[in-house]
């Protein structure tokens, strides 16, 4: 039973975000974004122990797959005509359509994470309409989820900025390869 004082409680708890001005709709952008997992020297084998490596896994695919199965041929007469029909077993069973996925790639590391630098890529994402929150020099969930945004029609699904990434926004030095 929810007294008049719980009516009113609930009643606030609707009205709250409608005080701000805005539509009163959930903003869909802070959708939760784990924190994503960085390491120093730890990365694929003959990894280079000064560099920082993330690490994309994707799930096993699985799906589940019925089939039928003829336990006994039909059995026809000479004349065509069906004595027996055949005799099917339905088998459902579960199969990997798509294994495991472990993506090794290198990345910032945690130390170079500054908010002067993650400020210059909330910028750089904006300016590729990836990002529209403010520039607030944090590692946000919505950073995360625009980092994930840019980076995933290059084949990489990943909250963590891959250095590549931030190359290509033009964040870090391209390192040249002396002749």
């Amino acid at each position: 039973m929810i007294t008049k004082t719980g009516y009113a409680a609930l009643a606030a708890l609707f009205l709250l975000p409608a005080c701000g001005g805005d539509t009163g709709l959930p903003d869909v952008t802070q959708l939760y974004e784990p924190e994503p997992i960085r390491t120093r020297g730890v990365g694929p084998p003959g990894a280079d122990p000064d560099s920082c490596y993330g690490k994309d896994a994707s799930p096993a695919v699985i799906e589940t797959v019925t089939h039928q199965v003829m336990m006994q041929p039909a059995e026809i007469a000479a004349d065509g005509a069906v004595l027996y029909p055949a005799v099917y077993k339905t088998e459902t069973v579960q199969e990997i359509v798509e294994p495991r996925r472990e993506l090794w790639f290198e990345t910032i590391c945690a130390e170079d994470l500054t908010p002067e630098f993650i400020a210059s890529l909330q910028r750089a994402l904006a300016a590729r309409d990836h990002y529209s929150g403010t520039v607030t020099g944090e590692m946000t969930a919505r950073t995360r989820h625009a980092i994930r945004a840019y980076q995933k029609p290059q084949g990489l699904d990943s909250a963590i900025l891959s250095l590549a990434a931030a190359r290509q926004l033009g964040l870090m030095q391209v390192e040249r390869i002396e002749e």
